[in-house]
């Protein structure tokens, strides 16, 4: 199995590109959202809060990508297994943890760089807008 590794955290330029193409992707939709974006070491870069975001999903988008980028994948992967329900039930327990879809982790030369969360409407719409935003800084 091979380990992703941290690199470099994401330079204040391409945080605003995820932004910007996380932004357009929710716009074109009609989506108020909020989109976070934090370098490899979890610290915030950006945060934009969309005209008519609800206030709550501020604090969403932000543990949405703290919990992609300290955890290296996306956050679906735990909405996954806490709807699978079992086991998986346990992941509700942890702090400062958030399992729903709408994190991504950003990677750049094979190296995870930072993560963008997004909140604010449909877990599966976040994680949409997510993605646009994440292929901004693909390559």
């Amino acid at each position: 199995m091979q380990m992703t590794e941290y690199g470099a955290p994401i330079a204040l330029a391409a945080a605003k590109k995820v932004l910007v193409a996380a932004e357009v992707e929710a716009s074109a939709n009609n989506w108020p959202v909020v989109i976070a974006v934090v370098d490899s070491t979890a610290h915030l870069v950006a945060l934009h809060r969309m005209e008519h975001a609800q206030f709550g999903s501020i604090e969403a988008a932000q543990a949405k990508a703290l919990t992609a980028v300290n955890f290296k994948r996306p956050t679906k992967a735990f909405a996954d297994t806490v709807a699978e329900g079992g086991n998986g039930m346990r992941l509700l327990s942890r702090e400062n943890f958030c399992p729903l879809e709408g994190g991504i982790p950003l990677f750049a030369g094979g190296r995870i760089i930072g993560a963008i969360g997004v909140s604010g409407v449909l877990s599966a719409q976040d994680g949409q807008i997510a993605a646009a935003g994440a292929r901004a800084v693909e390559g």
